[in-house]
């Protein structure tokens, strides 16, 4: 079967080739109003130039204004068969094969515009974001750093997806500067605790969902049908005060340790794009309880990296590399018990997985682990870090690889600036 190939001429390394389409908005001048994209190579293709031009002609979206709006909230609310009628559309449109817009200079010229030319904001409106813990070998690594080797995985880890309910205020889009936090941490040769800026200050290499059709209050979503729920996956750093985090955390959890700042990655990789890259996910012992168990459990191959710019330097170096698989819960389980309760998910809620580290020291996905809390050091262009000093940037990216092309998420940066006065 001969690969499908675009009009647009794409790198072979590039994350956006024609099959993988991620949905994104941006503003083609800074004056100009948001509008949804996908990325195409060096491109970005304007959907509201194509919607206007009338090539949305499925009977789904002929009529629709989901990509006349500033964010993407009204087509993730429509569902799969509206999603697969536009990623069929689009991937027609951007053939090599199909005159429409190829051959149409006017058109050409006004929908595809050169990504390196556009502002990336958020892609939707986030109403509201949970943060799980869902890395076995992360779990494992916190319990002992912060409880000791005796119980470093609590029973009821292996029973449900662990989650808490985060700020979505202070979700950002990548390459907004994250404010050193200032906070109390545990007190140090006295009873009084430390107030000031962060001293442990880390990243957290996740992924996250962005939630299609939401569900009624009460009406919780079935596990087979939860992936219908899902538009797709975008890059995320937690970022993470770690020493205010421990202070503060017993017994409730994660609060200003964690709500000062959270970054996505601006291109959202819809499921389609992901399923050549499913893979059976990983046993879970014990078996879960009947609202989680699925018929066919799915995780997705994407590999995943961690990288630090130290302040100062115009190179990165490489600090951690996992894979989404290493995951013990999967996407769909992790959406069900959210609802289970009959908590009402609404569409753009974003839904982070935990820290993906995975079994080798080289996986850890945080400085928490890498370091082990700051006992050790991690050498980035020849300096060492144990955690991270204003002027760094961290830079995540994640993609897919296989079947003559590759399927990415592009970047999700941010770099630490001094606290506030």
């Amino acid at each position: 079967m001969a690969v499908l190939q675009s009009f647009v001429s794409i790198h072979p390394d590039s994350h956006f080739p024609i099959q993988n389409l991620p949905y994104g908005v941006f503003k083609p001048q800074s004056a100009s109003p948001p509008r949804p994209g996908v990325a195409i190579g060096d491109f970005v293709l304007d959907l509201s130039e194509i919607s206007s031009a009338g090539l949305f002609d499925g009977p789904l979206l002929k009529n629709s204004d989901a990509f006349l709006r500033p964010n993407l909230n009204k087509f993730v609310s429509l569902g799969r068969p509206a999603w697969k009628e536009a990623r069929a559309t689009l991937q027609k449109l951007l053939s090599a094969t199909e005159p429409t817009l190829r051959d149409n200079a006017v058109l050409r010229q006004k929908a595809l515009v050169p990504m390196s030319s556009v502002e990336l904001l958020l892609p939707v409106a986030v109403g509201d974001y949970t943060d799980f813990f869902t890395s076995l070998h992360h779990t494992k690594n916190c319990g002992i750093i912060f409880r000791g080797p005796q119980t470093p995985v609590l029973d009821n880890w292996y029973r449900l997806p662990v989650a808490y309910h985060g700020r979505a205020s202070s979700v950002v889009i990548s390459g907004t500067d994250i404010v050193r936090p200032r906070g109390q941490a545990h007190p140090v040769g006295s009873s009084t605790p430390y107030f000031g800026p962060s001293l442990k200050l880390d990243f957290e290499l996740e992924m996250a969902t962005i939630v299609g059709p939401g569900n009624e209050l009460g009406k919780p979503v079935d596990i087979n049908n939860a992936k219908d729920h899902i538009f797709g996956l975008v890059l995320m750093n937690d970022w993470s005060a770690r020493d205010i985090q421990a202070w503060e955390y017993i017994p409730l959890g994660p609060f200003l340790g964690k709500s000062f700042g959270t970054t996505i990655s601006p291109w959202i990789v819809t499921l389609e794009a992901l399923e050549p890259f499913a893979s059976e996910a990983p046993k879970q012992d014990p078996s879960p309880l009947p609202y989680l168990t699925e018929k066919e459990p799915k995780i997705y191959d994407i590999s995943l990296e961690a990288h630090i710019k130290p302040a100062g330097h115009e190179d990165s170096g490489v600090v951690s590399r996992t894979n989404l698989k290493h995951l013990y819960w999967t996407l769909t389980q992790q959406l069900a018990h959210h609802t289970i309760n009959g908590c009402n998910l609404r569409p753009g809620d974003l839904l982070g997985t935990g820290t993906v580290s995975g079994p080798e020291p080289e996986s850890r996905a945080c400085l928490l682990e890498l370091t082990w809390n700051g006992q050790n050091t991690v050498s980035v262009n020849e300096l060492n870090r144990k955690f991270l000093e204003d002027g760094d940037e961290v830079i995540l990216t994640g993609y897919c690889k296989g079947n003559g092309y590759s399927v990415g998420f592009g970047t999700c940066s941010g770099k630490i600036v001094p606290a506030a006065p």
